[in-house]
């Protein structure tokens, strides 16, 4: 029986998770590298929304960013049964007033979505904390996973089967070694680059120079607004959590920093006051991560030019729903199998990447 193919992943946030775990239990050898502790990326700084219906209306794609999108939350219920952790079943809802709703009622009914429109009592009867004179567009097909419980969960999973996390970046690859800067060489027949927006291993793997960074900022409200669905307006959203409601987010293209913006919260908090009221009086904080894009706004994901080198970057704001399905191709491409979504191939972009 041949030795079994070893592994290094770089980034220990949703991807970089997904993928370790899904090579883990496909037989792989696989070794976890990530200088942060956990929850310090993108993916901790995040309302874990597993949202195909609002994300298509919000962010455009129609039918065919649609039903990609249902194809990766087709994937999580067996994940999530699989690490022992719950997906939020409240849906969510689109509220504004009757002329927008109009507008998004008939956008869905273009896309065929799973849909309900609900009058003023009915929103509020799914979340109470709602302020009046809003209606409303509720789902029951977009989901939520609570980030700091996934990661957990995550990591508990990662080492039931034997993953090795090592708290270090990568600072060399070749295939059957890797350079990790604070422990020194490991044995890696292949190298998963799973590290967000960041674009210090472009030597490696030039298609990383498509990569764009996107600033987002969030608030969380003390123990305020804690059951309901989510609810949405294309200005942002808020997210009902156990510990208290998150407020978000920003899109600030082109920021690479996570320095708070005091600007940017007053206008989160007005946008959250807005649509839940009690939030007024909750006491706020922010947190800021960075996201990564692509000019078509999906991942890079599969193998790269250089060899032994392979990709799971960029999924913007979508990276806690796409990473399951971005696990599974990836695993089996890398070991041998099938490719992965042709949508995320790291060469669609052409041979020249731009200049960083």
């Amino acid at each position: 029986m041949p030795a079994p193919i070893r592994v290094l992943v770089a980034g220990a946030g949703a991807l970089g998770s997904c993928v370790a775990l899904e090579l883990a239990r496909a037989g792989a050898r696989v070794t976890l590298a990530d200088p942060a502790a956990l929850g310090e990326n993108a993916s901790g700084v995040a309302a874990g929304m597993l949202a195909p219906v609002f994300e298509t209306l919000f962010d455009g794609g129609g039918p065919v960013r649609l039903a990609l999108l249902r194809r990766a939350l087709g994937v999580w219920p067996a994940l999530a049964g699989s690490i022992g952790l719950s997906l939020d079943p409240a849906g969510a809802m689109a509220v504004g007033g009757a002329g927008r709703l109009d507008v998004w009622e008939g956008e869905l009914a273009g896309l065929d979505a799973d849909c309900i429109r609900l009058g003023g009592a009915g929103a509020r009867e799914r979340a109470p904390w709602l302020a009046t004179g809003l209606g409303a567009i509720w789902t029951c097909e977009d989901r939520r996973v609570q980030p700091a419980a996934a990661l957990a969960a995550s990591e508990r999973a990662l080492g039931d089967v034997g993953v090795r996390t090592i708290r270090a970046a990568v600072a060399g690859f070749r295939p059957g070694v890797a350079r990790l800067d604070a422990v020194g060489s490991v044995a890696a027949h292949a190298l998963v680059i799973a590290t967000g927006h960041h674009r210090g291993l472009a030597t490696l793997a030039p298609e990383l120079a498509w990569l764009a960074p996107i600033k987002g900022q969030i608030l969380r409200a003390g123990r305020v607004v804690t059951i309901g669905p989510i609810v949405r307006a294309a200005e942002g959203y808020v997210c009902p959590d156990a510990g208290g409601a998150l407020i978000g987010a920003t899109m600030q293209e082109g920021l690479d920093d996570t320095v708070i913006d005091p600007a940017a919260s007053e206008r989160l908090k007005a946008f959250g006051v807005a649509l839940a009221p009690g939030l007024a009086a909750a006491k706020l904080t922010a947190a800021a991560g960075v996201r990564a894009s692509t000019p078509d706004h999906l991942p890079l994901v599969g193998q790269s030019v250089t060899p032994g080198v392979w990709l799971a970057v960029g999924a913007r704001r979508n990276g806690w729903l796409l990473a399951p399905l971005i696990a599974q191709g990836l695993a089996r491409s890398l070991l041998g199998g099938a490719a992965g979504e042709p949508a995320f191939a790291p060469d669609r972009f052409g041979p020249n990447p731009p200049p960083n």
